[in-house]
């Protein structure tokens, strides 16, 4: 077996990070490191090269790895591009990952790379609009970032947490067994074995490692092509001050969507800017491949075969094309074998896949990194599955919907589409759809009877009175540790924890209107429990214990 130069090597000591050093996730655990105790060797076989091997290295993949380095796991990112492709894929994130983000205390760093400004909370849905500038605290937020630089931040953030991260390895077979995955690959120092204790596959859409796995993955695929382009225009086309479009030769394109017997176009365009948004959909049966970039020529063919007008374009920012398809693996895990991003899921609708996929990451990683460092409680990995799968049905869901609402052409489907904005006009089906499309609707489902209101669900980012000054939920989550937080003063809670003070932090506070007494936190931001305002102790310490129990282990 040879070996391959990696281009980002783990470091043999701890990360030097001003809140958090990962190897502290497993200070006086036995069995830190693959292998543990000596029967556990045994028991397990040779020492694996690697804790993870992820399988590409896109958003999803390096935030797996990212969050895995901070669990204090080794990963391993096989990536077969030998560079970060150019190729414009997503154009932004948007919805439930940018809090987490803000909770890892990355947040301002990536809005710092964003080089436009940050829209207004407006987005389509199916070929109408979700207007969430009408909502003070709207449920779903966007951040402007092309892929490309989205994976540069999170290519930076591995290099700095030690990630070893390797282009241009292809990984060519998977196999395994109940101890270990053997992983062949075809480097460019020719080809070499990895053995890991767990694969994920963030390898996209064609995944090979879901193939390998024989994992299903059913669903529909849509004979439409969408074209997505930012343009400036020549002087001679003017933009009005409602966002029109006035084109010599031909008159108005009114800003918004323009259905025809062809296809649809969206125009999207300010007075006070010389760039504008395009977004082409007809019907093709055409196979496109995706690293194809599309040129400016097949964008205005585009523009004429729908509306029939030639539109001069000039200086693309952004040039890109997408089909949709609704597709869901069956299952996320094969035994050693996981699944996340794209390889598990695919969605018929834009600005959704990214913040999905990563959050995928961020579930999966922390009940990984329990295992192998040999807490996890029974079932904890089958949990990747239940929840995720639960929360990719729900974004199936509304995606499914928007092929509804746009793919219809007759009066009837006019008819649903003007109801349905009516619909929006008011706060509380606006407030729904918008936390639906977030991502931010999701309650991962809680074994046992009598649960508080808010477990299962994402928590708030409450401002916190301590005796250290003022802090909050979000600072607490930035080293990705369970977190028990105490809001009442209740030192029979905090004696309860304290047994697993070496897995979970353990914090007290004051904060205005509290939820709950307390809160017990997973690494990826869930509440797994809460104690009622004032629930005597003979009913909050016994939920607690079995609350830490079922999650972060005996």
């Amino acid at each position: 077996m040879s070996s391959a130069p990696a281009i980002q090597r783990h470091p043999e000591g701890p990360i030097d990070m001003k809140h958090h050093d990962p190897t502290t996730a497993a200070r006086a655990m036995p069995g830190r490191v693959a292998g543990g105790r000596d029967e556990d060797r045994q028991a397990r076989g040779p020492t694996p090269d690697a804790h993870v091997v992820i399988v590409g290295a896109g958003p999803t993949g390096l935030m797996l790895a990212n969050e895995l380095r901070l669990a204090g796991v080794r990963p391993l990112v096989l990536e077969r591009q030998p560079s970060r492709r150019d190729t414009p894929k997503a154009g932004g994130l948007g919805g439930q990952i940018l809090q987490l983000l803000r909770y890892r205390g990355l947040l301002e760093r990536f809005e710092a790379a964003c080089t436009g400004p940050v829209p207004a909370p407006r987005f389509p849905f199916g070929g109408v609009h979700l207007d969430l500038t009408q909502l003070a605290d709207p449920p779903m937020h966007a951040l402007p970032l092309p892929q490309q630089q989205l994976e540069q931040l999170l290519d930076e953030r591995a290099a700095e947490l030690g990630v070893d991260l390797r282009r241009g390895h292809e990984v060519t077979a998977v196999s395994q067994d109940h101890a270990a995955v053997s992983v062949d690959v075809r480097g460019p120092d020719g080809p070499y074995r990895v053995s890991t204790r767990y694969l994920v596959g963030c390898d996209g859409a064609r995944s090979r490692v879901r193939d390998w796995a024989g994992i299903p993955f059913p669903g529909t695929t849509y004979p439409e092509v969408n074209r997505l382009a930012q343009v400036t225009l020549p002087e001679t086309v003017n933009v009005l001050d409602n966002g029109d479009l006035d084109v010599p030769g031909f008159g108005t394109i009114h800003a918004g969507f323009t259905r025809t017997g062809h296809g649809l176009l969206g125009v999207g365009s300010s007075p006070t800017s010389t760039v504008v948004s395009l977004y082409t959909v007809e019907d093709e049966t055409v196979e496109y491949d995706d690293d194809t970039p599309m040129t400016v020529t097949e964008l205005q063919d585009s523009v004429r075969r729908v509306l029939g007008v030639d539109l001069p374009v000039a200086d693309p920012i952004r040039l890109s094309r997408f089909t949709f398809k609704a597709r869901q693996a069956e299952r996320y895990r094969d035994g050693r074998i996981m699944l996340a991003g794209d390889a598990a899921h695919l969605f018929p609708a834009t600005g959704v896949a990214l913040n999905a996929g990563m959050l995928d990451a961020v579930n999966l990683a922390w009940k990984l990194a329990a295992d192998i460092h040999g807490w996890a409680p029974a079932g904890l990995l089958d949990t990747y599955h239940s929840e995720r799968h639960l929360a990719g049905a729900r974004t199936m869901l509304h995606t499914r919907a928007q092929v509804a609402l746009r793919r219809g052409h007759d009066p009837a489907a006019e008819a649903l589409r003007q109801v349905f904005q009516e619909l929006l006009t008011d706060e509380q089906p606006l407030r729904r759809m918008g936390a639906l499309v977030a991502g931010t609707d999701i309650r991962y489902p809680m074994s046992g009877p009598h649960h508080h209101s808010s477990a299962g669900t994402f928590t708030p980012d409450l401002t916190l009175h301590t005796n250290r000054g003022i802090t909050s939920v979000g600072e607490l989550m930035h080293p990705a540790r369970p977190v028990l937080l105490d809001l009442a003063d209740r030192p029979d809670l905090r004696q309860i924890a304290h047994v697993w003070h070496q897995r979970v932090d353990i914090h007290t506070g004051t904060t205005d209107q509290r939820p709950a007494d307390a809160l017990l936190i997973r690494p990826d931001a869930h509440i797994a429990w809460a104690a009622a305002i004032d629930e005597p102790a003979d009913t909050a310490a016994p939920a607690l214990q079995a609350a830490l129990t079922a999650w972060f282990g005996p």
